[in-house]
């Protein structure tokens, strides 16, 4: 959703933090943790209630499939008043429909309903909930209109999740006022009727918005032509057909802009229009430079997780003073331009967009993602620091409180469910895991390439996600998720070594923040071990158990043993020592050999001692885990296919705890 931005601190209210961004771009255009907190302070403060539609009214209007909004209203660049009316195209589903549901807010008056060219006489209204009895039934898997003449003024109690969902407002240092819509989560019915289920995307939507002929319109899709009325008035006819969109991303904006237009040009697609339409000549002056960031970032994203989704219409901004950015479909709402609110912004026309979540349970994949495509274009267009400094903000976020799931209990809470700390910051923290879980960046932006593809222009759950990486990775990936999504906190690691010859002894000592609600956390772990002659290695080693113990071959005398230098793992403050005590733990309970044949294998390496179920890990000189299969005596054999020739070592852990190990050659 929308992301406030701020410089250094979330207690600047909102234009002040822009208008200090504006004098000094330099300064803050980098700034590593500079989204989400006014976000998250906005939506506590304003956040007066949750979903407006009853359970009943729901089960009503899942009785159709919307198909097609058309909006053909009138708006000023001065005030709430909404007037005209909306056609909604749907299909019934297996039962027929004596009536049709919708939602709109109940100080709009509604002049008619009409339903397939016939007007309805019946029409209930309670609280946001309107239900209309149909003047004819409408058979099972049958498309039908329904025409809503509607007029009011859009309410004004800041009852949306960051105000108003249609407001009006005199942008100061500009002095351009505009009027604009923010429907995320639970309110678009506050300036329209419509049905406002996630699951339930339209294909297509026109939006037609007439006002003076001073304004511009900003809204979704390509704008098709401006009509000239009588009396001093223009109608904008915007015509949005490449993807479905969900409700909350329509979106209009009306001021006297300025509009400025640059392209961006992604390999193996069409030459992109991005539209700016800007507060004014002043206003260009000063975001000129951010704004021309756009078409590399859209270049970016594209080579990275496909093809930007809606590249046959446009991509572009409306400015207005939200106090940051909200990612409406093809043409976001932005009250200024910094280096990571437009990466933000535009990553959700891939999250959020083009695949929404099918649930606020699962707001991360939203949020989480356009978190993280701020990391990827600090990576792509700054320094490797600054992409650092921004995740290591971000992780740091994550920690300020032990527990906290970025699991969303309650989708009635606007504040947990656009909660900073754990919807971006440690959704995108948790996006960083898995691209350390893989092991492999081809193999990582290949499974958000899936997951764009698949779920193109649809919705998706977090088990949709995870079923895409499992596939990548090889394995059942449900403990990291019962970690990290579903779990609450992060570990710390303590760790003792010691070196004995050529062997490197480790232990490791997880701890953990929130054991109430996740005792452990199943992970592998990268050591740097640093030499006296100034080389190190990198030796990568599972924690798969509380204490855990390891020895690592080495040729020189080691100085120091760090813990996740790059720092990939949502981890707190550990420790670090050297132990010269350790060696005669870890020989009392060094593991038993274990006899392979034939060795050296090619396909098949087999386990002639295997009395039990276990787990077997083949490991490479450096610790790097390559294989991990679960073996029984039945089948006491390693399948060896996917490893390259070279010498591995074989760690067996069985149930009870009992390790063995061994060597073996790969041809």
């Amino acid at each position: 959703m929308l992301r406030f931005y701020s410089f250094l601190t979330g207690l600047l209210l909102l234009a002040p933090g822009l208008r200090a961004q504006a004098q000094s771009p330099e300064a803050t255009r980098l700034a590593p943790d500079d989204a989400a907190l006014l976000c998250s302070q906005a939506h506590t403060r304003t956040a007066l209630r949750g979903p407006a539609t009853t359970v009943t009214h729901r089960r009503k209007m899942d009785r159709y499939d919307v198909k097609y909004y058309k909006l053909d209203i009138a708006l000023e660049n001065n005030s709430r008043n909404v007037g005209g009316n909306v056609r909604m195209l749907a299909r019934t589903l297996a039962q027929p429909l004596d009536s049709v549901a919708f939602e709109l807010y109940p100080t709009f008056t509604i002049d008619s309903v009409v339903v397939n060219g016939r007007r309805a006489s019946g029409i209930r209204r309670a609280a946001s909930d309107v239900t209309v009895a149909l003047p004819q039934v409408v058979p099972g898997n049958t498309l039908f209109n329904t025409l809503v003449y509607y007029r009011g003024t859009a309410p004004n109690g800041n009852s949306a999740a960051i105000g108003n969902a249609l407001n009006t407002q005199l942008q100061s240092t500009y002095g351009v006022n505009v009027t604009w819509s923010l429907s995320e989560p639970f309110s678009a019915h506050e300036w329209w009727p419509c049905k406002q289920v996630l699951t339930d995307k339209a294909d297509s939507l026109d939006v037609w918005v007439t006002t003076s002929n001073i304004n511009k319109v900003g809204s979704n899709g390509v704008l098709e032509r401006v009509t000239a009325l009588p009396t001093g008035k223009s109608r904008y006819e915007w015509k949005h057909r490449s993807k479905p969109i969900a409700y909350y991303l329509v979106s209009v904006a009306v001021a006297p802009y300025l509009e400025y237009v640059n392209y961006a040009n992604p390999v193996g697609g069409p030459r992109i229009p991005i539209v700016n339409y800007v507060y004014n000549q002043a206003a260009l002056n000063v975001f000129r430079a951010e704004i021309d960031r756009t078409p590399g970032f859209v270049e970016n994203f594209s080579s990275l997780v496909g093809l930007y989704p809606f590249a046959s219409e446009k991509y572009g901004h409306s400015m207005a003073p939200i106090g940051g950015g909200m990612e409406h479909q093809t043409m976001t709402t932005q009250d200024g331009f910094s280096f990571t609110l437009t990466a933000h912004e535009l990553f959700h026309q891939w999250f959020g967009d083009n695949v929404t979540c099918a649930s606020w349970e699962d707001i991360w994949l939203n949020e989480g993602f356009a978190s993280y495509g701020e990391y990827l274009s600090l990576q792509r267009f700054s320094t490797e620091a600054n992409a650092r400094s921004w995740m290591n903000s971000a992780q740091a976020t994550a920690r300020q409180q032990p527990g906290g799931s970025i699991k969303v209990a309650d989708t009635t809470n606007v504040g947990r469910i656009f909660s900073s700390r754990l919807s971006y910051k440690k959704g995108g923290a948790v996006i960083h895991m898995l691209r350390y879980l893989l092991n492999d960046d081809v193999k990582f932006f290949r499974a958000l390439r899936t997951y764009q593809s698949t779920y193109s222009g649809s919705t998706a759950r977090t088990i949709d996600l995870q079923r895409i990486f499992e596939a990548e990775a090889g394995r059942p990936l449900q403990y990291f998720f019962d970690q990290w999504y579903a779990g609450q906190g992060y570990p710390s690691f303590n760790v003792r070594w010691n070196q004995v010859g050529q062997s490197l002894y480790l232990s490791t000592t997880e701890n953990v923040s929130m054991a109430s609600a996740t005792p452990f956390f199943d992970t592998e772990v990268n050591y740097t071990i640093r030499f006296s002659d100034g080389t190190e290695q990198v030796s990568r080693l599972r924690q798969g158990q509380p204490v855990s113990s390891f020895s690592v071959p080495v040729s020189k005398v080691v100085s120091s043993v760090d813990v996740d230098v790059e720092g990939w793992l949502l981890k707190g403050q550990g420790t670090t020592v050297r132990d010269n005590t350790l060696v005669l733990a870890t020989a009392a309970a060094r593991a038993a050999r274990l006899s392979v044949y034939p060795n050296p294998c090619r396909e098949t390496l087999r386990l002639p001692d295997l009395t039990t179920r276990a787990t077997a890990e083949v490991t490479d000189a450096t610790g790097r885990v390559l294989l991990r299969q679960t073996v029984d005596p039945q089948h006491a054999q390693l399948d060896t296919r996917t490893l390259a020739a070279g010498l591995y070592h074989l760690r067996l852990t069985s149930s009870a705890g009992n390790v063995s190990v061994a060597r073996f050659v790969r041809e």
